[in-house]
């Protein structure tokens, strides 16, 4: 729905703008668009995410321009790209294909290939960081150069394996986990036609994903601590790039090793394990295995996580549990629709308004009149 204004005082809304714009510039500072992609990799992968839109430069601008508010960050994007035309679709990515800089199991501490931490806020000391008050950008570039130095010693003569094999096919291979079935037909595209109750897999993957994160978080969350699950593990997370490719345009009928390389994308992938009791003949129980799916661009985990939960409780689809309910989840996550709707409501209502307030005072009057001759 993604409500705006429209209507207005046309000189009151040009000051309006005016006083935004001095808000913005009152303190002499103009952060610049280098500065902001590179400086604040959280939010603008954050931003990229919600509005399913890769681009670190545009996610940038996004930021500056609403001031660092994401909601508002996400709606410019998601205008944005409403845009802009589709040209080519991609071949499928193949996430077996990703140069790994992260990737952990929770559920497992012997993986083949082993643990690899990566950057992560995971072991750092949640304190501030009063320095970073005097930090320089000839402090940053010595640094770096110290950093970059110890990482060539440390590589020289090593060999560095950067596609790793997925944890989960080993679970398959061991029969503790179904095998995945192939679904080979076109996905359906939630950018250029409504949701459609009940939804397809794809469809509630591509919500989720654009989902804004606090509410996917806490919905997640919501699933966890009372709504059906037992605790959850992470099975795999990876963050890397994978490379994106399109078919020949010339000739779509060519082969794969015709495909244009188009570059990279940043993900965040992972796979929850979540344990089921299932009930088996003469009153057993046994625990098996189920999974639930998050992939979000950038570096997301948090969101990436709590989507793969939300995956699995929405597949169950448990009519005791609103986490289970996907109109409930789906409708609500959304952030640039659920922020419009309440940013609306400081749009002028005054007609619908006084139309309750005179039927309030109707009613008032009428109880005043009925006592008084009660009274008599």
């Amino acid at each position: 729905m993604g409500y705006v204004a429209v209507k207005g005082g046309t000189l009151a809304i040009e000051e309006s703008i005016k006083r935004l714009k001095y808000e913005r510039l009152k303190h002499g500072t103009v952060l610049d668009i280098p500065s902001i992609a590179g400086g604040m990799r959280g939010l603008i992968d954050q931003v990229m995410s919600e509005g399913s839109l890769y681009s670190e430069t545009l996610a940038a601008i996004a930021i500056k321009q609403a001031e660092g508010n994401p909601e508002e960050a996400v709606f410019l994007l998601r205008a944005y790209r409403s845009t802009l035309p589709r040209k080519h679709y991609s071949r499928t990515i193949e996430s077996e294909h990703m140069w790994v800089e992260r990737r952990i199991s929770a559920s497992f501490k012997d993986i083949p290939g082993g643990q690899i931490l990566g950057a992560t806020q995971d072991y750092t000391h949640r304190l501030l960081d009063f320095e970073l008050t005097e930090e320089t950008v000839a402090d940053a570039r010595q640094w770096l150069a110290n950093f970059q130095a110890e990482q060539a010693q440390a590589a020289d003569g090593a060999h560095h394996v950067i596609q790793y094999p997925k944890v989960m096919d080993y679970l398959r291979k061991e029969g503790l986990l179904a095998e995945c079935d192939s679904q080979d037909q076109e996905p359906d595209d939630v950018t250029r036609k409504s949701l459609t109750f009940p939804t397809s897999r794809s469809q509630r993957l591509q919500v989720l994903t654009r989902g804004q994160t606090g509410a996917v978080t806490s919905l997640a969350y919501a699933v966890i601590r009372a709504y059906g699950v037992l605790h959850p593990t992470v099975g795999e997370l990876r963050v890397g790039h994978v490379p994106v490719y399109i078919d020949n345009p010339t000739d779509p009928s060519a082969d794969e090793d015709d495909a244009y390389y188009l570059g990279e994308v940043k993900l965040t992938e992972v796979e929850m394990i979540v344990p089921v009791t299932i009930e088996k003949a003469h009153g057993k129980k046994e625990i098996e295995f189920e999974i639930g799916y998050g992939l979000c661009f950038g570096q997301n985990e948090t969101k990436a996580i709590a989507m793969g939960i939300l995956d699995n409780s929405l597949e169950k689809g448990n009519p005791e549990y609103p986490t289970s309910d996907e109109e409930f989840v789906l409708f609500h996550i959304d952030s640039v629709e659920s922020t419009g709707f309440i940013s609306h409501l400081k749009m002028p209502h005054y007609v619908t308004f006084q139309s309750k307030l005179d039927s309030a005072r109707k009613t008032k009057r009428q109880e005043n009149r009925s006592s008084q001759e009660g009274n008599q």
